[in-house]
């Protein structure tokens, strides 16, 4: 595999629209931040011949990383795709973002993918999350292969770094991975390090020197054979392992000779199946060069080795009711069933979606179904559309190459679909069918924002919906007890992207405020009030008294109204008035301006006038009762408490334990899970968690995620709920 002598780069980076799912790949790059996935982007881009120099297409522009913000950033913080050509066959690249605050663009990525390229600094390892995401591919079985860069830092070690991967990787088999490959070294530079400047083949023998900017093949001299040949009979007993013929093995070790061309099958299709995971090395291109250290190998690899479309699970597809439905999977002339995996504003085109067809043809001009779904607790309504799709085009840096069609198995951008968004389904208008979503994180992260100027105030709404139309990682939450509008974010560097895309994208400034919780009030013990509304300005007058005894009910009681007047001191019909009041009232607060919850009123007395008694006056006196019975008793702060799992790695659990306690939490208990991590259960004031997303990252590097969800209310500890009405005070 990658052992052809490619002496020149592939097919130009003109748009092309593959003609059969066969001479598809579809490929994520995923690994931590800074691990080198884009410039491997753009150094394969430059091998493929896309691009005129490294990172460049024809404008100039870089062929990933393009959006501004990224370069204010220096990382990625979207999705990108890069198509190219190799060998006839069609390559869409798909570049993700590193930082754990954008893994719902990973996700959309391993959702349009049919393998996964996992990028590995040479200096910095393997970190916990890509360890998870590696897990994750596994568990879906996703084809896998891994990519060392960075070879050229100091005290980077190639071999030591595939005995990491092959520990973090391997599971219960770690001779599933491998090398293909061998580093060449050239003459050690004055710090001692000898860089990389070539590659010697494990299975063809060969070396590939790259010191000259491309690629020449040769014999290895006698110094590197008996390396060669040692790491050559491990790829080899790894590869028969993994052969679908089990007779191989055997045969092998009774000495017969396995034929080179067999082993490459073997290994191809052991790629395929998702059980064997090659190790290969790579690095950009030198200034002037035309191909980077390894990109042919690799090219070779995705071309040869990594799956068609054709070779990918059917998701599930049912009608927008629910219905199930089967469909011949990445056939062109099957039903049509593409799905949006990103979506993105242009200043000039407006919406452009990027979309993957699973099913049928996609065609410029067609008229489609568009269904979205199962987002409506994210600000995402259900919707049901027919849309008439704009052009179609391939991405290529910030350029739009047009096509006329997309078939089954590919991908490609669409303009101006107003009402699709990420995670949407376009299907055929007389047959349409819904993919069910895929998984994303909760955004845990609260920003409670508000317009800056009377201006931003009218384009706030537009704003922030298509702001939560492109992400589906985002929700967005207009609370009707904090009157805060609050975006929920995946962490600080994903509001940070928020924030700079509303004022960049949608002209809208806003400012960040203190975020709020959902305070209630109740009543500490038993209290009684009189509600007197007498009055006479001339005309018809107003007479409402009444008397109430309020007393604490428990936790999630709500409230409860008994009517125990007797004698009619109160008329029948001017009781549901009262009722009205004391609810209005406890609505508004009693004390602090916070939602009055878990208490009984009871209306035991009052007073009418045959005359002036009305609705309007026995509501106002309810409030006034209730009003007087609050003065005269204890009354508690009541603060939301969430019931809380994190998910960490053994060697943290002590720490995120205290941490918990240190935030007034319960630690309830603690369950041993797979893969040396433990769940931790626990309750903890949702007031001592706003931050919780940015501090447990810290406190586990990166390992642990979590969840949250509501428990109930309980009262504040006092010297906390003194603090809260003193901040109250000080801000009125």
């Amino acid at each position: 595999m990658g052992d052809k002598a490619h002496t020149h780069p592939g097919a130009a980076g003109r748009a092309t629209a593959a003609d059969h799912p066969t001479s598809v790949r579809n490929v994520v790059l995923v690994g931590h931040s800074g691990s080198g996935k884009t410039t491997l982007v753009e150094a394969l881009a430059l091998t493929a011949g896309a691009v005129n120099r490294a990172g460049r297409v024809e404008d100039g522009g870089c062929v990933s990383d393009y959006d501004e913000m990224e370069h204010r950033q220096q990382r990625s913080v979207q999705l990108s795709l890069v198509p190219v050509e190799w060998d006839g066959i069609k390559i869409n690249l798909l570049d993700t973002p590193g930082y754990a605050d954008f893994v719902g663009e990973l996700r959309a990525g391993l959702r349009a993918a049919d393998a996964a390229l996992f990028v590995v600094s040479a200096s910095d390892g393997v970190d916990g999350t890509t360890r998870m995401l590696w897990e994750e591919c596994a568990a879906v079985g996703m084809p896998r292969a891994i990519v060392i860069t960075h070879l050229e830092a100091a005290r980077a070690d190639f071999e030591e770094m595939t005995r990491i991967c092959a520990e973090a990787f391997g599971g219960d088999d770690p001779d599933a991975v491998l090398p293909l490959y061998l580093p060449l070294h050239g003459p050690p530079a004055p710090d001692g390090h000898a860089p990389v400047t070539g590659l010697v083949g494990l299975l063809s023998r060969k070396l590939f020197d790259y010191a000259s900017g491309e690629r020449v093949a040769s014999e290895p001299g006698e110094a590197e054979l008996p390396q060669l040949d040692e790491a050559r009979s491990m790829l080899i007993e790894g590869i028969i392992s993994e052969s679908e013929d089990e007779t191989l093995m055997e045969r092998y070790l009774g000495g017969e000779q396995v034929d080179v061309k067999t082993l490459i099958e073997d290994l191809e299709r052991a790629v395929a199946r998702g059980v064997f995971f090659p190790v290969l090395a790579a690095a950009p291109a030198t200034e002037g060069a035309r191909q980077g250290l390894g990109t042919v190998e690799l090219l070779d690899l995705i071309t040869r080795g990594f799956p068609t479309p054709l070779e990918r699970a059917a998701p599930r597809v049912t009608t927008p009711e629910g219905a199930g439905r089967e469909l011949r999977m990445c056939d062109p002339e099957e039903s049509l069933v593409a799905e949006v995996v990103k979506t993105s504003s242009d200043p000039y085109v407006g919406r452009i979606s990027m979309v993957r067809v699973f099913s049928g043809t996609l065609r410029a001009d067609q008229t489609v179904h568009v269904s979205g779904h199962g987002l409506s607790d994210r600000g995402h309504e259900d919707h049901d559309v027919d849309e008439r799709i704009g052009a179609l085009s391939t991405p290529f840096g910030k350029q739009q190459r047009p096509v006329t069609h997309v078939i089954a198995g590919d991908l490609a951008c669409v303009a101006k679909l107003t009402r699709a968004e990420t995670g949407d389904t376009l299907s055929a208008k007389d047959d349409p069918l819904l993919m069910a979503p895929w998984e994303m994180p909760d955004p845990l992260l609260p920003l409670a924002i508000q317009a800056h100027s009377k201006p931003d105030e009218d384009k706030l709404s537009q704003g922030l919906a298509r702001l939560v139309a492109e992400d589906p990682t985002m929700r967005l939450e207009h609370n009707q007890d904090t009157h805060q509008v609050v975006l929920w974010c995946l962490g600080e560097a994903h509001a940070d992207v928020a924030l700079e895309r509303l004022r960049s994208r949608y002209g809208v400034q806003v400012d960040v405020v203190p975020h709020r919780v959902s305070l209630r009030e109740t009543f500490g013990d038993r209290a009684a009030g009189r509600g007197r509304h007498v009055k006479q300005s001339g005309g018809h007058g107003q007479y409402a008294i009444c008397e109430i005894e309020v007393e604490p009910l428990p936790g999630g009681s709500g409230i409860e109204f008994v009517d125990k007047v007797v004698g009619g001191a109160v008329p029948r019909q001017f009781i549901p008035s009262v009722e009205k009041g004391v609810r209005t009232q406890a609505a508004k607060g009693v004390a602090a301006g916070h939602p009055l919850i878990d208490v009984r009123i009871t209306l035991l007395d009052g007073k009418a006038h045959s005359v002036d008694s009305s609705d309007a006056a026995f509501q106002t006196a309810g409030a006034l009762a209730l009003r007087e019975a609050a003065a005269e008793a204890r009354i508690h702060l009541l603060e939301p408490v969430a019931e809380v799992s994190v998910l960490v790695g053994d060697d943290y659990v002590g720490a995120v334990m205290s941490d918990l306690s240190g935030r007034r939490g319960k630690v309830l208990g603690t369950e041993q899970t797979s893969g040396g991590r433990t769940l931790i259960r626990a309750e903890v004031p949702e007031i001592e968690i706003g931050r919780y997303a940015v501090d447990l990252r810290s406190l586990s590097h990166g390992t642990a995620r979590f969840d949250r969800r509501y428990a109930r209310h309980e009262p504040m500890p006092a010297q906390v709920a003194d603090r809260m009405r003193e901040e109250v005070r000080a801000a009125s």
